[in-house]
């Protein structure tokens, strides 16, 4: 055991209790300086690195405003929707906390979309942060299960019908389809029994996944440390004496009072919509989700919230054609991989059989299932991300000028396939989100070729970022 230190005679009650404190649970105080005063951080952070800490943000809000909804709500298929009336109409300031964890919904997938841009623009998921990443990459898709199954709990015409549709893709999926779809719903319709499993997994199952997974992501951070903007490593320059990082400066209190002008930022945007624009024109909260759920009448045009829209356009884009395109498309790479490929012998022939079985497989099934596929592995790829990117260098600063064009026109794709998956389909909008899928799964695919051309601008040896 430790010996006990003794607190300076005359000193104030508050160094007195920290060192009370401090001899009965020192682990706590162990923790604070390794993941905050003495944690080191890059001294060249932009605004691009508020949006971790508010996604942290976030999460608490949705937490603590979700456990004061769940004492009021009813997880009953019959009073549900009235509950949620109760609690905006009658429940002292229940509209206020209900407004901001349905803001608070939107202002997360805000917040993680942007945070997992700047890893991408940056290579935040290069060596040695591929785990990172990945820990990452499954927070995102824990917190598009918590969103679908949450979305559900208002029992709204959008919630219901919206599970509907999305419940029965599953469906499509061959052999084990019918009653995976029928596990998930409880019931051969969307029901009581569906409300009950979505609000057990929305309230208990999937926050605790999702935050151990935060637990993991942070941990995993303060092991390798974080990246910059320059992708430059701040551990290999470190003072001979001390051992800390020439280019480094404490969490704490620099960031932490850093992030303070992205927090009271954010606090009032995020304010300004909960007071004034609570539906955001109909994007965070849909007309017809004020309308309670009616099996016997189906919505005219039915579309997830925003954050899903760019997955489900795609999942609207694979057609019967696009699967016969993506046939031909098969065949033709394998031919050219025979002809071309500088394979000896029987391997030869492997590209070939490969193109072959894979333009089977997609004749043999519907384009529904793979529809599903493709909207899986669009989330699904981004794990791959680590080993996808083969530059040279981290950071988008030192790449050729032309990966900035490519990357801008990622983005503007994505925003657009986004705006395509709220709209009603039409014949130009299908052939728009075609087109925009093929981008978006070729940008990752190819990102072992492209990433390696062009000319890359010398790396400093340490940031060049003079501290503000």
């Amino acid at each position: 055991m430790a010996e006990f230190k003794e607190a300076p005679a005359g000193a104030p009650a508050l160094t007195q209790a920290t060192v009370w404190l401090q001899n009965r649970f020192p682990t706590a105080f162990e923790a604070y300086r390794f993941h905050m005063s003495e944690y080191y951080a890059p001294k060249n952070f932009n605004w691009w690195y508020f949006f971790g800490s508010l996604s942290l943000l976030v999460l608490v809000i949705q937490i603590v405003t979700g456990i004061f909804l769940v004492m009021h709500y009813k997880p009953d298929a019959a009073k549900a929707f009235e509950s949620v009336e109760y609690i905006m109409r009658d429940v002292p300031w229940g509209w206020l906390v209900r407004y901001m964890h349905s803001t608070g919904a939107s202002a997360f997938f805000i917040c993680v979309y942007l945070h997992m841009w700047r890893g991408l623009i940056y290579g935040s998921y290069r060596k040695p942060r591929e785990l990172v990443w990945i820990f990452g990459c499954a927070i995102f898709l824990c917190l598009m299960a918590e969103a679908f199954m949450g979305y559900l709990l208002p029992w709204g015409q959008m919630s219901y019908w919206g599970a509907q549709v999305i419940i029965n893709l599953f469906a499509a999926i061959p052999f084990v389809g019918p009653d995976l779809s029928l596990l998930i719903r409880g019931d051969y319709v969307v029901g009581d029994a569906t409300l009950n499993r979505f609000f057990s997994f929305h309230v208990i199952a999937v926050p605790l996944v999702l935050l151990g997974l935060v637990v993991a992501h942070l941990l995993a951070l303060h092991d390798v440390g974080s990246n910059n903007p320059d992708g430059v490593e701040i551990k290999d320059k470190k003072d001979p004496k001390t051992g800390i990082p020439l280019d480094g400066i404490p969490f704490h209190p620099y960031y932490t009072v850093h992030d303070l002008i992205g927090v009271s930022v954010f606090l009032m945007l995020f304010t300004a919509v909960v007071f004034f624009a609570p539906e955001f024109g109909g994007y965070f909260l849909e007309y017809n989700n004020f309308i309670p759920a009616d099996p016997l009448k189906t919505p005219a045009h039915i579309a997830p919230v925003w954050y899903f829209t760019p997955f489900y356009s795609m999942l609207r884009a694979v057609t019967d054609d696009f699967v016969n395109v993506l046939a031909g498309l098969v065949g033709v790479a394998g031919v050219l991989a025979f002809l071309m490929g500088g394979l000896k012998g029987i391997w030869k022939f492997v590209p070939l059989v490969a193109a072959v079985v894979i333009a089977v497989l997609l004749k043999t099934f519907d384009a529904k299932f793979w529809g599903v596929v493709v909207m899986g592995v669009a989330v699904l790829i981004l794990f791959g991300l680590p080993w996808f990117d083969r530059s040279p260098v981290k950071s988008i600063r030192y790449r050729p000028n032309w990966n900035k064009t490519l990357y801008a026109v990622f983005i503007v794709v994505f925003v657009v396939l986004g705006y395509l998956g709220i709209q009603p389909p039409t014949f130009v909008g299908t052939l728009l989100a075609q087109a925009g899928t093929l981008f978006y799964f070729g940008f990752f695919l190819l990102m072992p070729w492209w990433s390696r051309i062009g000319e890359f601008k010398p790396v400093p040896e340490r940031v060049v970022f003079t501290a503000h």
